[in-house]
């Protein structure tokens, strides 16, 4: 931006430069690559059967985004090792979130629930489990459409740092990590590629 100041009866310019540079992700190593993740999904979907003794009123529950992919996958799974189909849905919790006063107004996505939770064994699938406040919201917001039998968490990372007293009850790896860093999820449906990669930065 210039400015166009007077100053002893003489006009000058003067060009002040605001340049605001927005830091991206900055990946510093990659903690798991395709094999690794689906062994994971194939591993944590025999979990949930033998935890659940079978895959009989199980619906798996994705949070957008790449929860949702997430669920179909773990759905696939279960449908291979049992030959059965379990319900799958997906959950936006933007509204829902605790911080949706001082937020700007949340992008809204889709909720696809086309089946009754009351009385299902209800798993919600994310990408990384964090502070909790999301896994919160979706309890919230699956409760605002019926009383499910249980209530599950299955997450591909979990990487601290909880803010609220929710535990994971599928974990496919767990991450320490600084407060300042991140962690991003790619998958094949949303990015082109599966990878989980640990850095610094702002996430797309």
């Amino acid at each position: 931006m210039c400015l166009l100041e007077e100053r002893g009866g003489f006009s000058f310019v003067c060009a002040l430069s605001l340049a605001v540079v927005a830091m991206g992700f900055r990946a510093r190593a990659k903690i798991l690559d395709s094999d690794d993740i689906q062994r994971i999904l194939k591993r944590v979907a025999h979990e949930i059967l033998e935890r659940n003794k079978g895959s009989e009123g199980i619906a798996l529950i994705g949070v957008r985004t790449r929860g949702v992919h997430l669920a179909r996958r773990i759905a696939r799974a279960i449908e291979e090792i049992e030959g059965g189909k379990v319900d799958i849905g997906e959950l936006d919790v933007s509204l829902y979130r605790d911080d949706i006063s001082i937020r700007p107004t949340p992008d809204v996505g889709v909720t696809n629930l086309d089946f009754d939770v009351t009385d299902k064994k209800v798993i919600i699938v994310d990408d990384v489990l964090y502070t909790g406040r999301t896994t919160r919201a979706a309890l919230d917001a699956i409760t605002d459409f019926g009383r499910p039998k249980v209530i599950q968490l299955a997450v591909l990372i979990d990487r601290g740092h909880r803010e609220l007293p929710i535990r994971a009850d599928y974990v496919g790896k767990n991450i320490p990590t600084a407060g300042e860093e991140r962690v991003k999820v790619s998958l094949e449906e949303v990015d082109g590629v599966d990878m989980v990669e640990i850095g610094e930065g702002e996430l797309s």
